[in-house]
C-alpha cells in the first residue's frame, strides 16, 4: 500500500513541480536506495527483470531508485532526464495473475531507464502492458494491478490499469493517488476499445456512462485498504498549501498521522488510514509499513531529489541528492531480509521499532534535531543550484552522515525510557514476531 502526490508549478512557492511518495510494504521488506548510471548495450542484449527476461534497449538513462531488496524493479524513482514515477497497488475486478511475469515495479524502472519525458514514460508502460501484460508477486499474499503518477519538468500524468486495460489523465494543479482507482469518465487517453470491452465483460450496462473506476474497481479492497481516506487527506493537505507549497510541506505531508497529530499512536486503529503508515497486525496492516520515501523538486535543469533511504519518514531524515557527477555515498551493505546494523536501512529500522514503544514521546525527543537538520539542508540545497557537482555531492555526503548520527543519538536517548502498554491486543505480539523473523535484538 502506498501514497503518491504531485503539485504542479502554479501551486508551489517557487514555481517548481513537487512530487512525493511513501512506499508501504511488509515491515521486514528492507528497501534499497540505489543509483544506476546510464549505460549502452550491444544489439541483441537481454535484461533479466524480477521474473521475466526481455530484450534490452541500446541505451538506458541513469536512474535513482528505491526498491524492495528482492525485486529488480522499483517502487519509486527518478532518471537523469528529470522524469519521476511512483506506483500504487490497485485491486480490480479483472483477474489478477500470481504467475511469474513482468510486475508493476518492473514497468516503473523500465520506464525510467528508457523514457526522456513523462509522456514517454507513460507510453513505455502502456507498451509493456500491451506486450507482456502485468502479473502480481509470485507467492505473495496479495496479487494486484498498478497505477502510476508520472511527472517531469513540464507536467504530470495519472495512469491507472485493470489487467490489460488502462486509462490516463493529465494532471491539472495537483493530484494524489492511493491504492484505489480514481479516474472516472473524464480521462484523456485509454487502451484501445476500453469502453466496448467493459460493456462486453458485463461491467457497463446499456445506456450507462462509462466510468473507469466504477467499472473496474474492487469495492472490498477499496474499503479494506483505507485508500479513500488517505487520498482525501493528501488532497486536503495539498489544497491547504495551494500557491505556497514547498519542499518542507512535502516532507510534512509524507509524515502526516492525520487529525491525531503529535499524539498519534499506531496501536490505536485497525485499518491502514494514515499517510505515514506503521504496520500493526497481520490482518489489515501487515503490508502497511512506510519502508521508503522520496520527494522530488524539479524546475527546468534544477532538479533536487530528497530520499530518506530508510523506513518511517516520521522518524527519518530527508537527504538531498542530485543526479549529476557522484550521486550516492556508500550506504553500508545492501539491505536484505535480516537485520544488519551496518546497513543504513536496518540501523534506522532499529530506531523506528524502538520508537514504536511510545511513538508520541519518541517523536518529541527526536523531531527537533531532525527538523533543524532539514532546515539547514533545504537552505544549502537551495543555494547549491549554481555550484558544481562536487560541491553538491559534499552536501549529500554530509546529509547521510547526519542521518546516521541522528539515528545513533536517538537510540542512545531512547534507552529504556520508552514503554507504554499497547491499546490493541494484537499489536505487541505482531511486532515481537516481526522482530524475531528479522533477527532484531530482543531488547527492542
Amino acid at each position: 500500500m502506498c501514497d503518491t502526490f504531485v503539485v504542479l508549478s502554479e501551486h508551489t512557492a517557487d514555481g517548481s513541480i513537487i512530487f512525493g511518495k511513501n512506499s508501504d510494504r511488509d515491515p521486514n521488506e528492507a528497501q534499497a536506495l540505489e543509483w544506476h548510471p546510464a549505460r549502452d548495450y550491444p544489439a541483441g542484449a537481454e535484461l533479466q527483470c524480477t521474473y521475466l527476461r526481455i530484450p534490452q534497449v541500446r541505451h538506458t538513462h541513469g536512474v535513482l531508485i528505491s526498491r524492495p531488496h528482492w525485486i529488480w524493479g522499483a517502487e519509486m524513482g527518478a532518471n537523469d532526464r528529470g522524469v519521476v514515477i511512483g506506483n500504487e497497488a490497485v485491486f480490480t475486478r479483472r483477474e489478477r495473475s500470481g504467475e511469474p511475469g513482468l510486475i508493476g515495479m518492473d514497468h516503473l524502472r523500465l520506464a525510467l531507464e528508457r523514457a526522456d519525458t513523462a509522456r514517454g514514460a507513460m507510453d513505455t508502460i502502456t507498451g509493456l502492458l500491451a506486450r507482456y501484460g502485468q502479473t502480481g508477486l509470485h507467492g505473495a499474499k496479495l496479487v494486484y494491478h498498478n497505477s502510476c503518477l508520472i511527472a517531469d519538468t513540464e507536467g504530470a500524468w495519472v495512469l491507472e490499469t485493470a489487467g490489460e486495460f488502462w486509462a490516463a489523465k493529465r494532471v491539472k494543479g495537483c493530484a494524489a493517488i492511493s491504492n484505489g482507482l480514481t479516474i472516472g469518465a473524464d480521462f484523456d487517453e485509454s487502451s484501445p476499445g476500453l469502453i466496448e470491452a467493459a460493456r462486453r465483460l458485463g461491467l457497463l450496462g446499456r445506456g450507462e456512462e462509462f466510468d473507469f473506476a466504477r467499472c473496474f474497481a474492487d469495492p472490498f479492497y477499496r474499503t479494506f485498504t483505507g485508500c479513500r481516506p488517505r487520498r482525501s487527506r493528501s488532497l486536503a493537505l495539498l489544497e491547504a498549501r495551494a500557491g505556497s507549497m514547498d519542499v518542507a510541506d512535502a516532507f510534512a505531508l509524507l509524515r502526516d498521522h492525520g487529525e491525531d497529530g503529535a499524539g498519534y499512536r499506531p496501536d490505536s486503529h485497525f485499518l491502514m488510514n494514515r499517510l505515514c503508515s506503521h504496520a500493526a497486525n497481520a490482518l489489515s496492516r501487515d503490508a502497511a509499513q512506510s519502508t521508503g520515501s522520496l520527494v522530488a523538486c524539479i524546475k527546468g535543469s534544477d532538479r533536487t531529489f530528497w530520499a530518506t533511504g530508510t523506513s518511517a519518514p516520521c522518524t527519518g531524515l530527508f537527504k538531498p541528492v542530485w543526479l549529476d557527477g557522484p550521486v550516492l555515498p556508500p550506504l553500508g551493505p545492501a539491505p536484505g531480509p535480516a537485520f544488519d546494523e551496518a546497513s543504513l536501512w536496518w540501523l534506522h529500522e532499529l530506531v523506528h521499532r524502538t520508537a514504536l514503544r511510545d511513538l508520541p514521546r519518541a517523536l518529541g525527543m527526536l523531531a527537533p534535531d531532525r527538523d533543524a537538520a532539514e532546515r539547514d539542508l533545504v537552505e544549502r540545497a537551495r543555494r547549491a543550484g549554481t555550484r558544481g557537482a562536487a560541491e553538491r555531492f559534499a552536501i549529500t555526503e554530509e546529509a547521510f552522515l547526519r542521518g546516521r548520527k541522528l539515528d545513533e543519538s536517538a537510540l542512545a536517548r531512547f534507552g529504556s525510557e520508552l514503554r507504554r502498554r499497547p491499546k490493541l491486543p494484537l499489536y505487541g505480539p505482531y511486532w515481537r514476531k516481526k522482530n524475531r523473523q528479522a533477527g532484531i535484538p530482543a531488547t527492542v
